[in-house]
């Protein structure tokens, strides 16, 4: 077995350090992250998106083969939270919430460094496309999921996917690479986007510890123990089983779709709870139960994804 401290030292301190720096900044001063936000969503992210795919060497197959496994692993955790949650007899609306926190995962500025740290080139563009299909799935069933009961809110958030550039940058990739005219590598204008999208990620990184220092957990946390434990253990399982049954021919694309899907809650859905959900969960807003949520998978991911990247390295499950 993989040494723990090995993986930790390698593949999670580096994100626990960056992040960390947010952290205390964002306790420290009064930060103000929309402005970085925007320039991650409309600039950075992008260029990372197309530069990743438009160079990747992953096979058009094993693409198509992502791209179903990533579609199959959110069917199957949203359904298996909304189960969870019937069976617990949550209301409707806290329903909402614990899906969207359930399944799915913070792939953007916690999943991509990671999977790079830990897989390194075929790591960061197996999670580029995971972030880039869930960036759809979250701005479309995400938005129906949360705005249970509110059809206009469902149109209106339906309407901002065509507004979001990763999914255009997406199809500019795509383009360029069916028609040959991806600029060479080493190119000035690959080497100009390549240099945004490397500084995606520490900057998503301190996005990420600045959000979650700003995060009032409460009394809240003891209410979010069932997610904790549908997001950081079922839904890993649930990406193993697809992952085995989709026969990835590359074992560094299999191990990264399954640390994807072990992904933390993403910081997306507590966007999503504010403006289009309302109510309460166990007892407290919705938004706060959604922030708790995302704070306490984040701090137990350090734990399981240390662990899951042993396994994973080891070669033991897939």
């Amino acid at each position: 077995m993989v040494s723990l401290v090995s993986v930790f030292a390698t593949a999670i301190l580096p994100i626990v350090a960056v992040g960390g720096v947010g952290y205390l900044l964002g306790r420290v001063r009064d930060v103000e992250t929309d402005g970085i936000n925007t320039l991650l969503v409309y600039v950075l992210v992008p260029a990372l998106i197309f530069h990743s795919l438009a160079t990747t060497t992953l096979a058009e197959s094993t693409l198509v083969r992502i791209t179903v496994a990533i579609l199959a692993f959110h069917i199957l955790a949203i359904a298996v939270a909304e189960l969870a949650g019937r069976l617990f007899g949550a209301s409707e609306r806290a329903l909402g919430a614990i899906v969207l926190v359930a399944a799915f995962g913070n792939t953007g500025n916690y999943g991509i460094p990671v999977s790079n740290f830990a897989f390194g080139a075929t790591g960061r563009a197996t999670a580029v496309i995971f972030l880039t299909v869930q960036s759809v799935l979250i701005w479309t069933v995400g938005v129906y999921i949360a705005s249970r009961g509110n059809a206009q809110s469902r149109l209106d958030g339906l309407r901002r996917v065509f507004g979001v550039p990763l999914v255009y940058a997406v199809a500019a990739a795509l383009l360029a690479r069916a028609i040959g005219v991806v600029p060479p590598t080493g190119s000035s204008a690959m080497s100009t986007i390549q240099l945004a999208g490397d500084a995606s990620i520490p900057v998503m990184l301190l996005v990420l510890g600045i959000q979650l220092a700003r995060t009032d957990i409460g009394s809240t946390l003891s209410a979010v123990g069932g997610v904790v434990v549908l997001k950081m253990l079922v839904a890993p399982l649930l990406g193993i089983g697809i992952a085995l049954a989709v026969g990835f021919s590359e074992p560094a694309v299999a191990r990264t779709f399954v640390l994807e899907s072990a992904m933390p809650s993403a910081v997306t859905a507590v966007i999503l709870a504010a403006e289009f959900a309302d109510g309460e969960v166990a007892g407290v807003p919705v938004t706060e139960f959604v922030s708790t949520a995302i704070f306490a998978t984040t701090l137990v991911s350090v734990i399981t994804l240390t662990a899951l990247i042993a396994v994973l390295e080891s070669g033991v499950v897939v």
